[in-house]
């Protein structure tokens, strides 16, 4: 499990984009619009960090073994498990007045914030399963959304976070327009 992206909804998805590429030199990746059946819009930007990420997700987490001497060179080598993760791309929307997210940052005072962490994981439907089980969340829908090469579904809430948990599973980077509008359109009445 890794830490795939961070979605933030903003009053202003350029600046808040700003902020990223010189504060932490990502960069945009992708741009889309949504627009919704009641006639609103929601404008995103999808960013990409600036380390080189390999081309297969699947390799975005990696473990390794390294050894060390803690006492020196002279001493016993002992093998230490270590894993590194690519990291995370950033999401940022907004959208006037009576969209789903205007609507979301106004709730929040005009400023907006984190909407949700998303987190990648080997099976998505295994995953929503054990979280359910161990009371841990409730899901927004009964199945995760697809698109080709990629599945996520939204958890409510938590009640020991407050945080909205995304579970994905991608075949590669990016973020398709037909699963984001699906799952903004989810979380209208929170």
């Amino acid at each position: 499990m890794r830490l795939d992206h961070i979605a933030y909804r903003s009053k202003d998805r350029y600046k808040t984009a700003e902020f990223f590429q010189k504060c932490f030199g990502y960069k945009i990746g992708t741009e889309f619009d949504l627009k919704f059946e009641d006639g609103s819009t929601t404008d995103c930007l999808a960013l990409v960090p600036p380390e080189v990420r390999h081309p297969e997700t699947h390799l975005w987490g990696v473990d390794l073994v390294m050894e060390a001497n803690w006492a020196g060179p002279g001493d016993v080598l002992d093998e230490i498990k270590c894993g590194y993760h690519a990291p995370p791309e950033i999401f940022v929307s907004d959208g006037a007045e009576g969209s789903i997210v205007g609507n979301w940052v106004a709730a929040r005072g005009g400023v907006g914030g984190i909407h949700h962490i998303a987190y990648q994981v080997d099976d998505v439907e295994a995953t929503m399963h054990s979280w359910k089980q161990s009371g841990y969340a409730e899901f927004l829908s009964e199945k995760p959304m697809e698109c080709p090469g990629l599945k996520q579904v939204f958890t409510k809430p938590s009640e020991l976070t407050g945080v909205i948990y995304e579970l994905i599973k991608r075949d590669g980077d990016g973020f398709c327009e037909t699963n984001v509008k699906g799952l903004m359109e989810s979380t209208k009445e929170l």
